[in-house]
């Protein structure tokens, strides 16, 4: 998005869209890919194409590399002062261009504009909050017990990173990488979700507006993440990777980052139990049980995927619950007033019919939705479903889709079985008034984040990240920053 007076644009998305450069960024410069590729990207509610990307190859990628590693040993002595200064006017720039960054994302994701406003203001505050922890950065400093030695430990920028995210967030799931490394004092090789570059490529002009040096960050967009990713993991160059996406392709990277060793943090998927105690306040659990669903459609790694409720409140909370869901408003995200998008493309929406189809074939009955909706776009209808079978395939999987499944358990015990029965452990959601309740199945539920009778985890100022299949390492609050440096630890004689 060219720096321009946002007041002076008209509001609308053709010509916000229009502003934004869709060429690679290499080295400071934009520039179309070698081959002359390029991909279109659609809007998920009508299907209209808005813009054609750059389709970056293994040649381009080779230039974003090079790029990274020449800038690192200057961008790395820069003064932390100067890269929280940096981090700070970007945080201010994207807030005051919120509407427009909105309009982008509801474009090519889909969801809402209070959401997408949202998003951006959420966005944000991970260039703001590592602005301050750029400055914050310390070691340590100690004497050996015999009393001979100095032990001087110092933090260093673990080098040159590369930063892989995916579509259902595009712009805080780009800040939440960008910010850390940069107030590290990491350069960056950085390739978007091929189906939302567009909001990527905007917040390109706004780090360049707010004085990021060229080769700091580098961006390939490409329709052919292998061909892109995959060099830049065997460069030797690149010392980190940090990748939001599925377990496969986590496990995938793993493998690949083993060959140079390099130190990697993986937000992979997840499978979060929602679990209501008899004596919750069903209000209060259906409010968070519509945040941890509904947000975003469902398409979240921390999305309520599977909903354990105890069989004496179970039918009741799946009547409120589906009371709530059907007065939901669908349609274009574009529209005020919409309050559920388009899922992102036709691929999701089949895959989400497949679930709800399997899950009535064993069993389940419908309390509202269960189908798509007629019509262009990738809409489909925000769906309760009672008596869920624990063999059902979308207690096994993301559902990635605005469908709750509701299961009655008995006991804790049982509870905590179902909720532990995945290889996942990103998000946990548990209500129940009673504290030695909370902080016994707290406990015992593997998960690396748990919402205590609230239905939102993610904060900028928290640690992000999971156990089992869900991860390593941790995005956001004051581990955040760790994840981009090194130790170093310097032996002085006394």
């Amino acid at each position: 998005m060219t720096p321009t007076d946002t007041l002076s644009v008209a509001l609308d998305p053709t010509s916000i869209i229009a502003t934004i450069n869709t060429d690679l960024f290499i080295d400071g410069v934009w520039t179309p890919s070698i081959s002359g590729a390029t991909f279109p990207v659609e809007n998920p509610a009508t299907g209209v194409v808005l813009a054609r990307v750059a389709d970056g190859g293994p040649a381009d990628a080779e230039l974003a590399i090079q790029a990274a590693g020449r800038a690192q040993k200057a961008w790395g002595k820069t003064s932390p002062r100067s890269r929280s200064e940096i981090l700070r006017r970007a945080y201010d720039i994207l807030m005051s261009r919120q509407e427009e960054l909105a309009l982008v994302i509801t474009s090519e994701m889909g969801k809402p504009l209070a959401d997408a406003r949202g998003e951006v203001a959420y966005a944000a505050e991970f260039f703001r909050w590592f602005s301050e922890e750029a400055v914050r950065v310390g070691g340590d400093h100690t004497i050996t017990g015999d009393g001979r030695h100095r032990i001087l430990v110092t933090r260093e920028p673990v080098g040159p990173c590369v930063l892989v995210t995916p579509w259902n967030f595009p712009l805080a799931m780009g800040t939440r990488k960008i910010g850390p490394a940069i107030a590290a004092g990491c350069t960056i090789v950085f390739k978007p979700a091929e189906l939302t570059p567009l909001t990527s490529l905007a917040l390109v002009d706004i780090l360049v507006e707010a004085g990021l040096p060229a080769g700091v960050l580098n961006v390939v967009t490409t329709t052919k993440a292998g061909s892109v990713v995959e060099p830049w993991m065997d460069s030797g160059i690149a010392r980190k990777v940090s990748f939001t996406g599925s377990t496969a392709v986590g496990k995938l990277l793993l493998e690949q980052a083993s060959r140079n060793v390099m130190r990697s943090s993986m937000e992979l998927g997840g499978n979060a139990p929602f679990i209501v105690c008899a004596d919750a306040d069903l209000d209060r659990a259906v409010d968070g049980a519509m945040v941890a669903k509904m947000r975003n459609m469902g398409e979240a790694c921390t999305a309520a995927n599977r909903m354990f409720v105890h069989r004496s409140v179970a039918t009741e909370f799946a009547t409120k619950l589906a009371q709530r869901m059907s007065e939901l408003a669908v349609g274009d995200g574009a529209t005020e007033g919409i309050t559920v998008g388009p899922l992102i493309e036709e691929k999701a929406l089949l895959k989400v019919q497949g679930l709800v189809d399997d899950a009535v074939a064993r069993g389940a009955s419908v309390v509202v939705g269960g189908s798509r909706r007629s019509g262009t776009g990738y809409f489909y209808q925000p769906t309760v479903l009672g008596n869920v079978s624990a063999d059902s395939a979308l207690m096994h999987t993301e559902i990635f889709g605005p469908v709750a499944p509701v299961v009655p358990f008995d006991t804790e015990d049982e509870a905590v079985e179902l909720a532990n029965n995945t290889p996942w452990g990103l998000v946990g959601y548990l209500y129940t008034q009673d504290i030695d309740r909370a902080f016994r199945l707290g406990e015992d539920l593997e998960v690396g984040m748990l919402g205590l009778n609230t239905g939102m985890v993610s904060n900028p100022f928290a640690p992000f990240g999971g156990v089992k299949q869900s991860g390593l390492g941790r995005e956001g609050g004051k581990l955040g920053i760790d994840e981009y440096l090194e130790y170093k630890y310097l032996a002085i004689p006394r």
